[in-house]
């Protein structure tokens, strides 16, 4: 079991080229995989989403790349003379109307805009993929570490929740013959009630049934024991399963739900209720289980 929350962090060096990942993840329903990179490593977005996809199932991920070649082969320096003459020419010339030294300015030429420029060279793809998806990888083994050691702490909150269902089930259990011997005190009263007024057999054995239908619990028992059971077997599994225990918490929400309404007996609605409450604890302790 994976928690969906962690951190890792990589910065690899080879051949002049540097290469940083930064990961981060929270919970969400689905993989929600966001890259920032800079714009001259577009071509490594798609590999490295891939990657991400390979190793998480679901969170929102934050990635953030940075990339930096200080090979000396990585720029080229451009000098445009055509430009730099007529730059001159018009220092010269604005010289020789305002009266001052030649010399004024011509000194600055080369800074001025488009004299020279830096051309970055086209990037090695195949060594700058390479670069990036091994520094990811380092990172995600730092992110999957992190999230695994808060799935064994949540693994045990779960589990503590899913034995205090069991032994809310079994109280209820044991308490429904109790419950069903005052239900059949009064259906007794309600029997000898109906003969009283002299309503027919017929009409008296619908209402026995519909009553006796109201209150009986004992499916609904049955069912929430075989989702606990089923439940500590997601938690054990080696494949995520937050979503599976989602839609189990879901269903013992609804028998426990069910307990509650038919309940006739003070005290297995008492269980019930309690029994509610720890269920969804259980329900927000599984938003962030992967």
């Amino acid at each position: 079991m994976r928690s969906m929350t962690g951190y890792g962090k990589a910065y690899i060096s080879s051949n002049g080229m540097n290469a940083a990942v930064e990961l981060k993840s929270v919970n969400h329903r689905f993989l929600d995989i966001n890259v920032n990179l800079p714009r001259q490593l577009g071509f490594v977005e798609p590999i490295v989403k891939s990657t991400i996809e390979q190793r998480l199932s679901r969170g929102r991920v934050d990635a953030n790349i940075s990339f930096r070649n200080e090979r000396g082969d990585s720029r080229e320096v451009l000098i445009n003379e055509a430009l730099a003459q007529k730059y001159a020419d018009a220092l010269k010339k604005l010289n020789s109307s305002l009266g001052v030294d030649e010399q004024t300015g011509l000194n600055s030429i080369y800074s001025l805009p488009d004299v020279i420029s830096v051309l970055e060279n086209p990037q090695d793809e195949d060594a700058v993929s390479a670069l990036v998806l091994s520094a990811l990888s380092q990172a995600l083994d730092s992110l999957c570490q992190m999230r695994e050691t808060e799935g064994r702490k949540m693994r045990l909150a779960l589990l503590r929740h899913i034995d205090d269902i069991e032994q809310l089930a079994r109280e209820a259990e044991l308490r429904y013959p109790k419950a069903m011997s005052k239900c059949s005190q009064r259906l007794r009263k309600r029997f000898d009630q109906l003969i009283a007024e002299g309503i027919s057999e017929e009409r008296i054995a619908q209402e026995i049934a519909l009553l006796a239908d109201k209150t009986a619990i004992d499916e609904e028992i049955v069912r929430l024991k075989a989702h606990v059971e089923h439940a500590r077997k997601l938690c054990d599994q080696q494949d995520p399963s937050g979503r599976s225990l989602d839609f189990l918490v879901q269903e013992m929400n609804r028998e426990v739900n069910t307990i509650a309404s038919k309940s006739q007996d003070i005290e297995l609605t008492r269980i019930a209720l309690k029994a509610k409450n720890t269920v969804e604890k259980l329900r927000e302790q599984l938003q962030n289980v992967e």
